[in-house]
């Protein structure tokens, strides 16, 4: 934001790594939320019994707590492995941000086995996540098949739908950015996955969210009804 607002490209050593570490920080909590958000989905729509007990202001504080204490592990992980690298292939990194494969693209060593521990923690913990969301979903769904009730099964797909969307759209895209071979690297097909998985699920995130507010939803109708007409 500071670069467009003075309209220049450059960024500090330290400004840049200081900007990895926000953007790992942010984006891993972003996704162990997310986890979070599955579990809550499963336990109000399999278990609504217990809901209270098992998702109780202490255990929500709890989970947060591990999301962001998580994020942050990641984030010092990455970030101390990748500026422990020397670049010796210039210092111009080829996105819009300072985003660690094109970081490591300017290391003069073998970066991506150098790399290797850090990949496997961050790998570990996406896959784990990642399996977590698709067995919850699996349970959630076999629940939301056996309601007897048509209005009861729109009302959970209406509540769940919204964050699938947003996982799948995060999952697919931090993927292809992080895990595509370097062949198949190329500057736009870089920046548009990187604007896919880093600008739009926080700015869609309120928008989707809201949508399951009657209020919100019925203003949206009435704006769209007055640019038509």
């Amino acid at each position: 934001m500071a670069n467009a607002l003075w309209n220049t490209r450059a960024i500090s050593y330290q400004g840049c790594a200081a900007q990895v570490f926000l953007f790992v920080l942010l984006m891993s909590s972003e996704y162990f939320l997310l986890t979070i958000m599955a579990y809550d989905r499963y336990v109000a729509i399999c278990k609504p019994l217990h809901y209270g007990s098992l998702l109780g202001s202490r255990a929500c504080a709890q989970m947060a707590a591990a999301a962001w204490g998580s994020g942050f592990l990641d984030a010092v992980l990455h970030t101390t492995t990748t500026f422990s690298l020397p670049l010796c292939q210039g210092n111009a990194v080829d996105q819009f941000f300072c985003e660690i494969p094109h970081i490591l693209k300017l290391s003069c060593s073998d970066a991506y086995f150098t790399e290797v521990g850090t990949l496997v923690f961050s790998v570990s913990l996406v896959l784990g996540c990642f399996v977590f969301i698709v067995l919850s979903y699996v349970q959630i769904f076999r629940a939301v098949l056996r309601m007897p009730s048509e209005q009861g099964r729109h009302k959970a797909f209406s509540m769940c739908l919204p964050h699938l969307s947003v996982v799948s759209l995060f999952v697919s895209t931090a993927t292809v950015a992080y895990l595509k071979p370097p062949s198949f690297s190329s500057p736009s097909l870089d920046l548009v996955v990187a604007v896919l998985y880093s600008v739009v699920p926080p700015a869609v995130n309120p928008l989707i969210y809201s949508m399951r507010n009657r209020q919100l939803k019925n203003a949206l109708i009435k704006i769209v009804f007055l640019h038509a007409s």
